[in-house]
């Protein structure tokens, strides 16, 4: 995984602070090839309750977390209740690493 301790406790505070207590937030993607180079940080947060409002959500935490990493490309993919589920949210559930 290349998210140093802090940053993987950075993510994990903003996501909190966000949404709740209840929330995961897993890194998927290139940045868990460790021999890799560069790449975004691609995070899949699941909540437990229906969002209002989840392109708004993410966008917001996106740039929370993409001004925390100095710039970063961050993308988020959220999974909740009311939203429907695409290959993409199992492949990330399945593949990522919890921060």
């Amino acid at each position: 995984m290349r998210l140093t301790d802090s940053q993987r406790q950075t993510i994990r505070q903003l996501v909190t602070d966000e949404l709740g207590s209840g929330s995961t937030v897993k890194l998927f993607g290139s940045r868990l090839d460790d021999s890799a180079r560069g790449g975004d940080i691609d995070l899949f947060v699941e909540v437990d309750a229906p969002v209002e409002h989840p392109a708004q959500l993410s966008a917001r935490l996106s740039v929370r977390i993409m001004r925390a990493m100095h710039g970063r490309k961050v993308d988020v993919l959220l999974s909740a209740p009311n939203l429907n589920e695409q290959t993409i949210h199992r492949l990330a559930r399945e593949q990522g690493a919890f921060l």
